[in-house]
């Protein structure tokens, strides 16, 4: 298994009238929450877009239990627990400072050759990384 845990402040743009931030967000939280995670295994999306490599979202799932709220400050832990093939699935939780768990969720992302527009199995060099912090 391999994690990171990232902290943000919940900006005034990302809430709703409530002062809640909006459910359309969280698409958007989980995104730096993968993108830190791969960050720190060494592995630049950037990089791997122009290798010729992207990474589609196949599936997202979120659970809201308690609301974040406009200037909370949030720890997202990222999850991997599994060893991607095809597909790479990251878990998400989200908790506010008081440490409670507010949210869940998951994606679901598949690795995609931008030249044949094929999915393919994850590239060696990029298993490698993974498998050297599992």
């Amino acid at each position: 298994m391999i994690e990171n845990n990232t902290s943000f402040k919940i900006r005034y743009a990302e809430t709703d009238q409530m002062g809640y931030a909006h459910h359309g967000n969280y698409a958007q939280y989980f995104e730096i929450g993968r993108l830190e995670l791969l960050h720190e295994l060494g592995i630049s999306y950037k990089k791997m877009e122009e290798e010729g490599l992207i990474l589609p979202v196949y599936s997202i799932n979120t659970r809201f239990i308690q609301p974040a709220k406009f200037d909370d400050t949030v720890r997202l832990r990222t999850i991997l627990k599994e060893i991607p093939t095809a597909r790479i699935t990251f878990e998400y939780e989200i908790y506010n400072a008081e440490n409670k768990k507010i949210s869940t969720g998951e994606t679901v992302l598949v690795f995609v050759d931008t030249k044949k527009n094929r999915p393919i199995k994850i590239p060696q060099n990029l298993l490698s990384k993974i498998m050297d912090k599992f």
